[in-house]
C-alpha cells in the first residue's frame, strides 16, 4: 500500500483474487482440468484458424467468420486461464492494480468483439437461408473483411474508455475481489472513489456496444427459424437448419450464462453462482467452439481427414 491523498488513508497497490477457495486440496484438484481445458481449447481454436486459411475449399464467408471467432477464443482464454493456472500452482492470489485493469481491458475487448462476431455470423446465416439468391453480392470478401474489421474495433473502442475511467479511480479499502478474474462490478466495489460517472457510462456504453449485436443476433434466428419452418420437405429443413445449428448452440451458450451472470442480483447468495456460471462465458465456450464445429461440421472434418492423410503420407515417404 501507498500513502493516499486523504489523512490516514492508504491506496491500495494489489489485490487479491479469491478464486475458488482456500483449500489447498481444491487447489490442486483444479490445476489439472485447467490445464487439459486450456491446452484442448488452444489446440482446437489454432487448428481451426490454421485449417481455414490453408484450405481454399473454407475460404467463404462462413468459415472466414468461424476463423475469426477461433482466433478470438484463443486470446479470451489467454487472457484468464494462465493468470487461474499460476494461482493454483503457486497459491500465490495477488494481482496488481496495473495487472487487474490490463486485464479487465482485454477480457472486456474481446468478449464485446466475439457479440459482434456472434451477430455478424449470424447475419451470414441469415443471408445464407432467407437471401439465398443475393447471398454472393451480400456478402462479398470486401463487406466480410469490413464486418470483422468493425466487430474487432467496436469491442475495443468500448473497453478502452472503460478501462481509462477505471484507471482513475482511487482505491483504499478491502482488496480481496471474491472472483477468479478482474471484472467490472467485483474491482468497482472496492473504490473509495465516486463511481457514479464510471457506472453510468458503462451502462450506455453497453447500450450501444452489447445490446445492438445482441437484438440483431436474435431478429437473424427469428428470421432463419420463420424461413426453416416454411421449407416443405423435411430433408430440407434439416438441411437448412444444420448449417446454422452449431452457430445458434454458441449464441445460445455464450449469452446464456452472460446473461444469468450479469442479471442476478450482487448479493452474497448469488456472487458463487455467478462465479460459477462465469466459468462457462469464460473457460466453457472457447473450450465448445472447436468441438462444436469440428464434430458437427462436414467440412471442417473432411480438411482434417485430408490434413492428416498428408502428414501420414509424409510420415510413410520419410521412412522410406
Amino acid at each position: 500500500m501507498a500513502p493516499g491523498k486523504g489523512g490516514n488513508q492508504t491506496s491500495i497497490t494489489e489485490f487479491i483474487l479469491l478464486g475458488f477457495g482456500n483449500l489447498l486440496e481444491l487447489q490442486i484438484l483444479l490445476f489439472i482440468p485447467f490445464l487439459v481445458i486450456y491446452i484442448v481449447t488452444l489446440a482446437g481454436n489454432i487448428l481451426i484458424t490454421a485449417l481455414v486459411v490453408a484450405d481454399q475449399h473454407l475460404h467463404t464467408p462462413m468459415y472466414f467468420f468461424l476463423g475469426n471467432l477461433s482466433c478470438l477464443e484463443t486470446c479470451y482464454t489467454s487472457t484468464i486461464l494462465p493468470r487461474i493456472l499460476a494461482s493454483l500452482l503457486t497459491g500465490d492470489r495477488t494481482i496488481s492494480l496495473i495487472g487487474c485493469i490490463v486485464q479487465y481491458y482485454f477480457f472486456g475487448c474481446l468478449a464485446a468483439s466475439e457479440c459482434y462476431l456472434l451477430a455478424v455470423m449470424s447475419y451470414d446465416r441469415y443471408l445464407a437461408i432467407c437471401k439465398p439468391l443475393h447471398y454472393t453480392v451480400l456478402m462479398n470478401g470486401r463487406i466480410c473483411l469490413q464486418l470483422a474489421a468493425v466487430s474487432w474495433m467496436s469491442g475495443f473502442m468500448a473497453t478502452t474508455i472503460v478501462a481509462g475511467l477505471m484507471s482513475q479511480l482511487h482505491f483504499c479499502g478491502p482488496n480481496e475481489i471474491n472472483h477468479f478474474l478482474c471484472d467490472f462490478t467485483p474491482v468497482i466495489k472496492l473504490s473509495c472513489s465516486d463511481t457514479s460517472l464510471i457506472i453510468l457510462v458503462t451502462f450506455i456504453l453497453c447500450s450501444i456496444f452489447t445490446l445492438p449485436p445482441f437484438l440483431l443476433t436474435l431478429t437473424s434466428y427469428v428470421f432463419i427459424i420463420s424461413t426453416i419452418l416454411r421449407i416443405p420437405s423435411t430433408t430440407g429443413r434439416r438441411k437448412a437448419f444444420s448449417t446454422c445449428s452449431s452457430h445458434l448452440i454458441m449464441v445460445t451458450m455464450y449469452y446464456g450464462t452472460l446473461f444469468i451472470v450479469y442479471m442476478l442480483p450482487d448479493t452474497d447468495t448469488h456472487r458463487d453462482l455467478n462465479k460459477f456460471f462465469s466459468l462457462f462465458y469464460t473457460v466453457l465456450t472457447p473450450l465448445a467452439n472447436p468441438l462444436i464445429y469440428s464434430l458437427r461440421n462436414r467440412d471442417v472434418k473432411e480438411t482434417l481427414r485430408k490434413v492428416i492423410r498428408k502428414c501420414m503420407k509424409l510420415t510413410e515417404n520419410q521412412k522410406e
